[in-house]
């Protein structure tokens, strides 16, 4: 009850020395502090998550249109299999830490490989070769590393090898990496997750690569028109 009394009252000072901003400058901590429901701590500042405004999609002709909404569709598709990647990674490496033995990481590491396998092999057999190939570079940018490393860090590097010669007889590298900053379509991609991601399509995970996505509309709209 005392909690709650002292809340209120802390909630009333913000009130108060916020509606009487214009007459009394706030020049005490108490006054500039936030209560976050929910939280012990005071605050004097809110984090929010970033956001963009994003510019009306155009198109020079039609057939431009067309590739970005298949770009669209694949993207949407294969995210979730990436983000799952993502996770199971970290999961991976934050267990692999608790683990002290060299026997038992190995062993405990095969297990999680095998039911990664088992949670979405089936499906991936259904993806189509650029699907395949969208993937990859989805696992890059939400791990970091490419899905050849993945292979070959959780198996070893003569399986990574078959795993690309395999991949290369379906015209898909698993060793293709995402560079949304140098290559075209990654932009596009990126910019399609951005979209997805503030209309709450898909849930949002953060890139582990290193990039700026509203430089990276600057750049691409400023190439665009130099290039016409």
């Amino acid at each position: 009850m005392r909690i709650k009394i002292l809340s209120v009252f802390f909630s009333l000072i913000c009130f108060f020395g916020l509606s009487q901003e214009e007459e009394t400058p706030l020049d005490s901590i108490a006054e500039k502090m936030i209560i976050v429901e929910g939280d012990s701590i005071m605050r004097n500042s809110i984090d929010l998550d970033e956001f963009y405004v994003f510019s009306q999609l155009k198109f020079s002709n039609y057939d431009e249109k067309l590739r970005y909404y298949i770009l669209r569709r694949k993207t949407l598709k294969v995210y979730p299999y990436a983000k799952l990647a993502a996770d199971r990674l970290t999961e991976l490496n934050d267990s692999l830490l608790k683990i002290t033995k060299n026997s038992k990481k190995r062993r405990y590491t095969k297990e999680i490989q095998q039911y990664v396998e088992g949670e979405f092999s089936d499906e991936l057999k259904k993806l189509t070769r650029t699907e395949g190939q969208i993937l990859i570079k989805l696992i890059h940018r939400q791990t970091g590393i490419t899905a050849f490393d993945l292979v070959k860090e959780l198996r070893n590097g003569w399986r990574a090898f078959w795993y690309n010669t395999t991949a290369k007889m379906f015209k898909i590298s698993i060793k293709e990496e995402f560079h949304p900053d140098l290559v075209h379509e990654d932009y596009l991609i990126e910019d399609i997750l951005q979209r997805a991601f503030s209309e709450f399509r898909l849930e949002r995970q953060k890139s582990a690569l290193n990039y700026d996505y509203s430089s990276l509309s600057n750049k691409w709209t400023v190439d665009k028109k130099e290039n016409k």
